[in-house]
């Protein structure tokens, strides 16, 4: 049994989003050209609080309808660590959106996608509070980018080695679902 098309859309939206927000993170903090910094910085922030969202209702999404058991062949040991690793992902994706939305709203800068719909900053400007929270994104982009590799690595394991039904649960994003 795979997992429904809601679920499917949502995975592998946000798993094209994270790739890109990966990718932007490390090209902006790096020595690039000020003018495409800038460009990414505005991406970042703005596909952070789209990101935000998603996994706000991806949550909500997931405890409404939990996943599907992994087939039976599947050991007990493999199975607990696909558990542990999907609530790892989830608790660094909060984290990153969460203190990428603190550090740069306490850090007095704009996150120019709420601007434009009118939603201001639900923090005051804090320096200290804003160094805090670089710390922790900067950090935790470690821990998600383990945990990502982690798991791309077992789906491509059980979709091209095994072939054993795990990856199919997910794939592909759009098809009919068992529920």
């Amino acid at each position: 049994m795979g997992y429904g098309r809601t679920a499917r859309v949502l995975h592998w939206t946000m798993a094209v989003l994270v790739i890109l927000m990966i990718a932007a993170g490390l090209t902006m903090t790096s020595d690039v050209d000020r003018a495409l910094q800038d460009r990414l910085f505005i991406f970042h922030k703005g596909t952070g609080v789209i990101l935000l969202l998603l996994i706000a209702f991806r949550i909500v999404w997931r405890i409404g309808h939990p996943a599907p058991p992994l087939p039976a062949s599947v050991p007990p040991l493999q199975q607990f660590a696909a558990h542990a690793t999907h609530i790892g992902l989830y608790f660094f994706l909060v984290v990153m959106t969460v203190s990428g939305y603190v550090r740069v709203t306490t850090g007095g800068f704009p996150i120019e996608l709420l601007n434009a719909i009118g939603i201001p900053p639900l923090l005051p400007r804090s320096e200290g509070v804003a160094d805090v929270a670089e710390g922790i994104h900067a950090t935790a982009k470690f821990g998600l980018i383990i945990l990502l590799l982690m798991h791309i690595g077992a789906a491509a394991f059980h979709g091209i080695v095994l072939r054993d039904g795990v990856f199919s649960r997910m794939w592909p994003p759009f098809s009919r679902a068992s529920r």
